[in-house]
């Protein structure tokens, strides 16, 4: 890794996943004391309107490490046990054995068994993540649905179990995040996102960070755009969505900044302690949405290239928003990148996404970034 910052690269890196066919995109990196902030595109298709650094975006799972950081400052409290079955706090949520053998680390690391509610509340989206037989028609029925989060964790809970509480590899699924909401809300006393709002995005002196309580971004955004793996063409606006279907597992608004600040200040064990920082950093495989096997902590991952640093943090989509922020373990370099268009990839004969060349576009800017 260099230590060095190298504005004209990051932007030419930037340029070249716009020109892959991204509409928009925007990042933060920074070295030691250096930040550099790009961005390449446009924020609306039909204005032209320019992205810029500055915007406030959808980032989806990334929320996944708020929600996790908030549990560990309970463990730490005494409130709640990271061994301790789900059962003994919410034995209506997940009733019988299933309780008393689903631990509160199992739900954070993904290893509960617990199946995605998501293709039962998104019927169109059937087996999602396997993609041959889904469509986007869901998305447009509920842009402003208002779901409860106790019958999301009932569509998971009662759908076919994906693996045994424990077992290896575990199978990502946001259900784990909606209950650990209900368990911060059994707690504290108050809802998940009253309590992360409070314990960690204000002490980490977060500006442009929040859960949205309405379908709207507030402040200055971009469009976002979803193809549904070239079933929505031209892709569709879905800035304005009702986001109560994904909560305290996806729902946050932040900026690049932010996250990196996030990150920089949970990796230097200023959010939560460093014996839990040394827990989140417990990593076990994981078969994520795209179907890969990942190493995944708690609400944490690494990501490195073959003899390089490794770096810790955690990638998001919605509906036609991604983001990514990944930071060096010893806090001193980091990346943060916003995306406006989401599921860019066509689907081939067998419902495989097909490469792209959005797809190797970002990942030279993420190298770019990290590495230099």
């Amino acid at each position: 890794m260099t230590n060095t910052l190298d504005p004209a690269e990051l932007n030419a890196a930037l340029e070249n996943v716009h020109r892959a066919g991204m509409p928009g995109l925007f990042a933060e990196v920074r070295d030691g004391d250096t930040t550099w902030r790009g961005a390449a595109g446009v924020a609306d298709v039909d204005t032209g309107r320019p992205v810029t650094a500055d915007m406030r975006h959808r980032v989806g799972s990334i929320t996944k490490t708020f929600t996790a950081a908030a549990v560990l400052q309970q463990v730490e409290r005494g409130r709640i046990g990271l061994d301790t079955p789900i059962g003994q706090y919410l034995p209506s949520s997940v009733p019988g054995e299933r309780g008393d053998a689903i631990t509160v680390r199992m739900l954070i690391n993904h290893t509960s068994g617990l199946a995605e509610y998501l293709p039962y509340a998104y019927p169109s989206l059937k087996a999602f993540p396997v993609l041959a037989d889904t469509g986007p028609q869901s998305m447009d029925d509920n842009r402003l649905t208002r779901f409860q989060a106790t019958e999301l964790i009932e569509m998971g809970v009662t759908a076919p179990a994906v693996g045994i509480p424990g077992g290896t590899p575990g199978v990502y699924s946001n259900t784990n995040y909606l209950l650990l909401g209900e368990l911060l809300e059994q707690v504290t006393g108050t809802t998940a996102e009253r309590y992360i709002t409070r314990d960690v995005i204000e002490r980490a002196g977060l500006r442009d960070t929040e859960f949205p309580a309405d379908p709207y971004v507030k402040g200055s955004h971009s469009r976002i755009y979803e193809a549904w793996f070239g079933m929505i063409d031209p892709p569709r606006d879905y800035s304005v969505h009702d986001m109560s279907w994904v909560g305290p597992a996806a729902s946050l608004i932040s900026t690049v900044a932010d996250l990196n600040r996030f990150f920089t200040l949970l990796l230097a064990g200023e959010i939560v302690s460093l014996s839990s920082l040394e827990e989140m950093q417990r990593t076990v495989p994981v078969i994520s949405q795209e179907g890969k096997v990942i190493d995944y902590g708690l609400g944490l991952h690494p990501m490195d290239a073959p003899g390089q640093t490794t770096f810790w943090g955690h990638g998001g989509t919605v509906w036609g928003a991604g983001a990514l922020s990944m930071a060096s373990a010893d806090g001193k370099r980091q990346m943060s990148v916003a995306v406006n268009l989401q599921r860019w990839n066509r689907l081939d004969s067998s419902g495989r996404p097909q490469p792209h060349p959005i797809d190797d576009a970002l990942a030279a800017l993420h190298h770019m970034a990290m590495y230099g």
